[in-house]
């Protein structure tokens, strides 16, 4: 199977209320969002880079929200959003309704007018996607890649963990660094040669978990 980046880019007339928001000049640039539902009356979960004032006027182009609930968080703003119906373009519903793909999170939508998404399938099933909505909208295929699950978290054994907690606490991993081992050995209380070992086999792990992810 495929796992496949797509770029949409919607005129102004066509884009969704909130996108509509984004491509002004407002504060609100950019929005992800990160949980939705197979129904359009289901609560959505979507991230601003903004604050919750800003977001909440933005918010406010969505006739068919009918419930909003926003969390400041992570440099941006966490919106729960209630909708009675998805209110973007037919051509649009029509092509996701009738795939025979299953889209990954998040959906990003940026103030240039595009939204990237992320869909896995086999290629014939991905092809007749991508063709179905570039034939209604300028799409874009940004990236196509082996789909893998995703793998179990990185084995790191308590002690391991207690190395790069103490790591980060000192500041051998600043970028300008401000510990070095010997610090880490010192809150382990430990031989420097053993802190190192530890790092060093809590490092192979969790890069190892992340490059076979990426």
């Amino acid at each position: 199977m495929r796992q496949v980046t797509f770029e949409t880019t919607y005129p102004p007339d066509a884009a969704h209320p909130l996108h509509q928001r984004l491509m002004g000049d407002g504060p609100v640039t950019r929005a992800e969002l990160l949980i939705w539902g197979p129904t359009a009356d289901v609560t959505t979960l979507t991230w601003f880079d903004a604050e919750p004032a800003a977001v909440s006027e933005a918010l406010g182009a969505v006739d068919s929200a009918t419930e909003t609930r926003l969390v400041a968080a992570d440099g941006g703003t966490y919106a729960f959003v209630r909708q009675s119906e998805y209110e973007l373009p037919a051509a649009v519903l029509s092509a996701v309704a009738d795939s025979r793909v299953a889209f990954v999170p998040p959906v990003t939508f940026r103030a240039s007018g595009a939204a990237r998404f992320e869909a896995v399938g086999e290629s014939d099933a991905l092809s007749e996607f991508y063709g179905e909505l570039n034939a209604a909208f300028d799409t874009e295929v940004v990236r196509v890649r082996e789909f893998r699950r995703w793998p179990e978290p990185a084995r790191v054994t308590d002690r391991q963990r207690e190395a790069l907690t103490a790591a980060v606490a000192v500041g051998y991993y600043d970028v300008d660094r401000s510990g070095s081992v010997a610090d880490v050995a010192a809150e382990l209380d430990c031989a420097p040669s053993t802190a190192g070992e530890l790092l060093r086999r809590a490092e192979s792990a969790v890069l190892t978990a992340f490059v076979g992810e990426s």
